[in-house]
């Protein structure tokens, strides 16, 4: 976790009952010219992204929160498109023989994919959404910067908010247990260097949002297909500008360009 904040010591009353649920909208575009470079994206994000990677990259999430796993369960869909829930806990807590874990409806990390292309422009878009929610002292926080580092993420949208309240000693009603002004407290230098970012925030209610999009665009990285990769100077000019539209464009949750 980033040393921006120091964060509270707070002695409770009892169990932390707040609620902390990180969500975000990861975006990866590319460029696939033909109709068959485009099917030809969507197959290789179904398999490179499929269930089994979601199902990965929550088991690591899952270690650097602190929490211990309950149950996964995992789907791949027909004809794209892929999901992981997991339950999760502090791991503190069991009931009875059977090894069933407290507070099993309050922690889960949940993934779900959405590839698509656009075959007019052979602008294709992967979205993933990924949520992580959380109770007592483990934070979704500390998982930032491995899940931007998990994709090839152009644009990041992410919603952080802490939910409920808990106790002191004294019984004065606590409802947030850690400091933060922005979720971008908690991603790294080295990650927030490369790219746009900008935050809106109800502080008062615990609830943040922040916005990334990837500053420096270098075309051969958005190519798919050999189809994609012969191109003139000019047409490579073209497909830059469509890329840097479409960016922008899922950056600010709206359509720009529609009239030019």
């Amino acid at each position: 976790m980033i040393n921006r904040c120091r964060g509270r010591k707070i002695k409770l009353q009892g169990f932390n009952n707040l609620t902390k649920s990180l969500s975000f909208n990861i975006y990866d575009i590319c460029y696939a010219r033909s109709r068959a470079s485009q099917i030809d994206y969507l197959e290789y994000i179904d398999d490179v992204y499929n269930s089994e990677k979601l199902r990965a990259i929550a088991e690591d999430v899952t270690k650097i929160i602190d929490a211990k796993i309950v149950n996964i369960s995992t789907q791949d869909y027909i004809p794209r498109g892929a999901s992981v829930t997991v339950l999760i806990n502090e791991g503190h807590h069991t009931a009875g023989t059977d090894g069933v874990v407290a507070h099993l409806d309050k922690s889960h990390i949940a993934a779900h994919t959405y590839p698509e292309n656009n075959s007019d422009t052979g602008i294709s878009t992967f979205r993933v959404d990924i949520d992580v929610s959380t109770c007592g002292m483990i934070s979704p926080l500390r998982a930032l910067d491995y899940l931007i580092d998990s994709f090839d993420s152009d644009v990041v949208l992410m919603d952080y908010r802490v939910r409920g309240f808990t106790r002191d000693v004294n019984g004065r009603k606590v409802y947030i247990d850690h400091d933060i002004t922005s979720v971008q407290d908690y991603v790294s230098d080295e990650i927030l260097d490369k790219y746009t970012a900008y935050d809106i925030n109800i502080v008062s209610d615990n609830i943040f949002h922040t916005k990334m999009m990837l500053k420096s665009l270098r075309l051969e990285n958005y190519l798919f297909g050999t189809d994609s990769a012969k191109m003139s100077k000019a047409e490579g000019a073209r497909v830059r500008t469509l890329l840097k539209k479409e960016i922008q464009e899922i950056f600010e949750c709206r359509n720009i360009f529609d009239r030019e």
